[in-house]
């Protein structure tokens, strides 16, 4: 048994981490000097890069000006000002937006607010959720229970609400054995059947993240699947749910990755880099005439937190976005995020093991198989995923690696470094994993 030292109740128990001692722009270093590519942003959290001077500065200042502001008593100015940002980069009427501390949160205020708003319109037999297969929301028994990513959700089944599920647009491994375009969206078409075969009375919203993420590693559905998706909702009067936690705020090459669609949810949800990674901070972001639903109700929304609409939080937000916009990031993750894509799938299709090179951005899928023709997974007990990661690291290069994506088998890589990457560091960030590749399948 791994002896734990200290007191510390660490978020892995299997091995005793390095301890970082400094973060810069792309790179992490660990005590004893070694240097990382942080070529994942940590948990696809770090967009600016890290050890940002101009957030520092803009947190400090907030603290010295006023830090804990319980949002019952008032508002503040960081806090008004960054949820006007973000309007102004909302496509379509998504105008308010409520502060909360993590992606989780985020997502399970999302279904509360779906469920009070049709009770506030006079539907209260809406209270069924759809989710995906899949599908990751957080780790909060209302995030969990929407979630679709079954290995998570085990243990704590007798926890949880039922709610249902349909598959996920991962074309790679069509639930339904077709073949875009022919199979005619049947992923989509799901919805439609199951909002009917559950009674379109009982279902109040449909959530799921606008690109899935880490379960099914950065898998973009075909463009006109959220058109139908939104169809679907608006004319069963289910409310859609987007979560861009992972996605959002410019990882996909726009502020919103909804906006790769023409469509425009009735909630959105923020998170992770929200603020970069420097503070804990997410986001829901809701269409006026949703808000003014509850506005005018009598009880207002039966909802909050301790340290929701955190003026310090808010602050690194407000930095954290001008930085993107005096240094075009958006702009520049969209051109680079192409020449990354290229560089991904010249240098790792031609390997045996390399099924599938996806994404968009800086959100790139890389996923792993035994054969490529069939598409085999590796079994999930030889922990694939989690030996190249290994062996990645041990080289200085971190990764976020994604696993179950075939049944309970099956890895996947997932490549988002920090929107300041430069050519070189992506040229050198390839040829580091095909080496790793290489070495760890010969």
């Amino acid at each position: 048994m791994l002896e734990i030292p200290g007191n510390l109740f660490p978020r892995r128990l299997d091995i005793n981490l390095p301890v970082a001692e400094s973060a810069r722009g792309i790179f992490i270093e660990d005590e004893n000097h070694k240097q990382y590519m942080d070529a994942s942003g940590g948990a696809i959290v770090v967009s600016a890069g890290h050890g940002r001077e101009k957030i520092a500065k803009a947190i400090y200042n907030q603290i010295l000006s006023h830090d804990y502001i319980h949002p019952t008593m008032f508002t503040t100015k960081p806090v008004e000002r960054l949820a006007t940002l973000l309007a102004k980069k909302a496509p379509g009427d998504i105008n308010r937006f409520y502060f909360l501390s993590g992606g989780s949160e985020a997502n399970e205020a999302a279904i509360k607010l779906a469920r009070q708003i049709h009770i506030e319109t006079g539907n209260e037999t809406k209270y069924r959720l759809i989710g995906r297969w899949k599908s990751y929301h957080g780790l909060t028994l209302g995030s969990l229970a929407a979630m679709g990513r079954t290995s998570f959700k085990t243990y704590f089944a007798p926890l949880l609400k039922e709610n249902l599920h349909i598959p996920a647009p991962y074309c790679y491994r069509c639930s339904f054995g077709l073949e875009y375009p022919s199979c005619k969206l049947r992923c989509a078409m799901a919805l439609d059947e199951m909002i009917e075969n559950a009674g379109s009375k009982t279902v109040s919203a449909f959530i799921a993240e606008t690109i899935p993420g880490a379960s099914i590693a950065a898998c973009f559905p075909p463009k006109e699947y959220l058109d139908t998706i939104a169809q679907i909702c608006h004319h069963h009067n289910v409310l859609l749910i987007l979560d861009e936690v992972m996605c959002g705020m410019g990882r996909t090459g726009e502020w919103f990755a909804y906006n790769h669609s023409n469509i425009v949810p009735d909630i959105v949800t923020l998170g992770k880099g929200l603020a970069g990674g420097v503070m804990a901070l997410s986001a829901l972001g809701v269409k006026e005439t949703h808000f003014n639903t509850i506005k005018e109700s009598t009880s207002g929304f039966m909802h909050g937190g301790t340290f929701s609409h955190h003026p310090v939080a808010a602050a690194a937000g407000v930095a954290l976005i001008e930085i993107l916009e005096q240094e075009k990031l958006v702009q520049r993750v969209k051109t680079k995020g192409e020449k990354l894509g290229k560089l991904l799938k010249k240098h790792l299709l031609p390997l045996a093991q390399v099924g599938d090179v996806r994404g968009k951005g800086f959100m790139w899928g890389i996923e792993i198989v035994k054969d490529k023709k069939t598409k085999m997974p590796f079994k999930r007990s030889l922990k694939t995923a989690e030996g190249i990661w290994d062996n990645l690291f041990e080289k200085g290069y971190l990764i976020y690696k994604s696993t179950g994506l075939a049944g309970v088998d099956g890895d996947a890589l997932v490549i988002a470094p920090p929107y300041i990457i430069e050519d070189d560091e992506m040229e050198m960030l390839v040829q580091a994993v095909k080496s790793v590749l290489i070495e760890f399948f010969n």
